[in-house]
């Protein structure tokens, strides 16, 4: 058993799921945005600041970090890269969707064992080096890069 079983939870009158209260965002439903804030203190001082603008845009930045972690890039690296992204859209919409970005990835076994050619010098090298991925927000995929140790 867990101690997940006896946290304070209830269920979403709107889409009928569980919902435990510490999981509440601005004492509203995490699924549906439905708000379950009884006036009985539960997070209602956070109901005027947070919006449901503010839930989608934590949804994205999750699985954003998240694709980004599964890739191997650094927590710091990533995090700095969702924070350029945020200032971008408040600054300037237009330039929303048009961040180019660069993030060191850790190697895997495969790419340590296989000849890689660097991006900058164009030298081939086996050993050492470092790995990158390059790419923009706009775009799924992200094209790897490699970095010799002389450069």
């Amino acid at each position: 058993m867990s101690s997940r079983m006896h946290t304070p939870h209830t269920t979403c009158p709107s889409c009928h799921e569980e919902v435990f209260l510490d999981e509440l965002v601005g004492g509203r439903c995490p699924l549906c945005g439905y708000s379950l804030d009884d006036d009985d203190g539960v997070c209602g001082e956070y109901e005027d600041s947070l919006e449901r603008a503010d839930l989608s845009w934590m949804i994205f930045n999750y699985f954003l970090f998240k694709r980004f972690d599964s890739m191997g890039a650094s927590p710091l690296q990533t995090m700095q890269l969702l924070s350029q992204y945020e200032e971008a859209c408040n600054c300037n919409p237009v330039t929303m969707g048009q961040l180019q970005f660069e993030l060191e990835v850790a190697m895997t076994l495969l790419d340590r064992l296989k000849p890689k050619k660097c991006s900058r010098c164009g030298q081939i090298f086996l050993r050492g080096g470092k790995k990158t991925i390059c790419g923009d927000l706009t775009r799924t995929e992200f094209s790897p890069a490699y970095i010799c140790p002389g450069c």
